[in-house]
C-alpha cells in the first residue's frame, strides 16, 4: 500500500478565509460541507484514511530560514503563487488508479480540482 496526498487548490487571488466563507450562499456552504463529511466518513469506513485538514491561507504563513546559520521569520509565504493548497487528505491505496478514484470523489465533494501525488 502506498500513501496519497490529495490537495485542493485554493485560488490566491480571492484567498477565501472563514469570514469570506459566510458570505457566500448558506445553502450552498452547507451542500458543500456535507458532502466532504460523506467524503470523510466513506473514506474511514473503506480503511484508506489516515488524516486530512485546512489550512490556514498564504497570508498568515510565516517562512523560516536558518540555512545561513541566523534565523530568519519572514511574515509572507515561501513562494507567492496564482493558487495555493487549501485543504489536503492523506490516504493508503493499493495503486494511483485507487487514489485517482478518491480523488475523483473528493473533486465532486468540494466542487474544485483535487491533485493526487504519491509520498515518497
Amino acid at each position: 500500500m502506498n500513501e496519497y496526498f490529495l490537495t485542493m487548490p485554493h485560488d490566491s487571488e480571492t484567498e477565501p478565509t472563514m469570514a469570506s466563507m459566510q458570505e457566500s450562499d448558506p445553502d450552498a456552504l452547507a451542500a458543500v460541507i456535507a458532502a466532504v463529511e460523506e467524503f470523510n466518513t466513506a473514506l474511514k469506513e473503506s480503511g484508506v484514511w489516515r488524516y486530512a485538514g485546512g489550512l490556514h491561507p498564504p497570508s498568515t504563513a510565516k517562512t523560516v530560514d536558518a540555512s545561513s546559520g541566523d534565523v530568519r521569520v519572514l511574515d509572507e509565504p515561501f513562494v507567492q503563487a496564482p493558487a495555493y493548497v487549501g485543504g489536503f487528505w492523506v490516504i493508503e491505496a493499493s495503486d494511483e488508479a485507487t487514489a485517482i478514484e478518491w480523488a475523483a470523489r473528493a473533486s465532486r465533494a468540494v466542487q474544485s480540482p483535487v491533485e493526487v501525488r504519491a509520498l515518497q
